[in-house]
């Protein structure tokens, strides 16, 4: 397994297929497949950092819950985030820090993650995740 994460064809949306050979590197491929389609004009090199803690039903609501506060927090601070380091990780609960940087503002702004389409799945060696994402 090469690739953390790659850009797929969608007609309307963001659509992000992410691996990881574990779930919290499948969370963290994610995020960052999601980082580099904000990218940014970035306001300064000092790198920020955002305690976070969401609790979720199972471990899909758990990765739709954990991007949508990112997204919340991107938009509301103006920061991207490009990693994460977790304390904490089940199927229903992760605790941790994010790490990223001020942007003056978003090449492409995510407004939502949905349901659509998602899938989260265990393969030989490694997670696999597509998530849609509302552009």
């Amino acid at each position: 397994m090469d690739k953390s994460f790659e850009i797929l064809d969608h007609p309307a949306d963001l659509k992000i297929r992410a691996f990881g050979k574990t779930k919290e590197g499948l969370f963290l491929n994610m995020m960052r497949g999601m980082a580099e389609s904000q990218q940014g004009e970035i306001e300064n090199k000092k790198e920020i950092k955002k305690e976070i803690k969401v609790k979720s039903s199972d471990l899909a609501s758990l990765l739709v819950d954990f991007l949508s506060e990112i997204i919340y927090l991107s938009q509301t601070n103006k920061e991207i985030y490009f990693n994460a380091g977790f304390r904490k990780f089940s199927e229903n609960y992760l605790e941790g820090e994010l790490f990223g940087q001020k942007v003056k503002r978003f090449n492409e702004d995510i407004k939502a993650v949905t349901y659509h389409e998602l899938e989260i799945k265990k393969a030989d060696d490694h997670w696999e995740a597509t998530v849609i994402f509302d552009i």
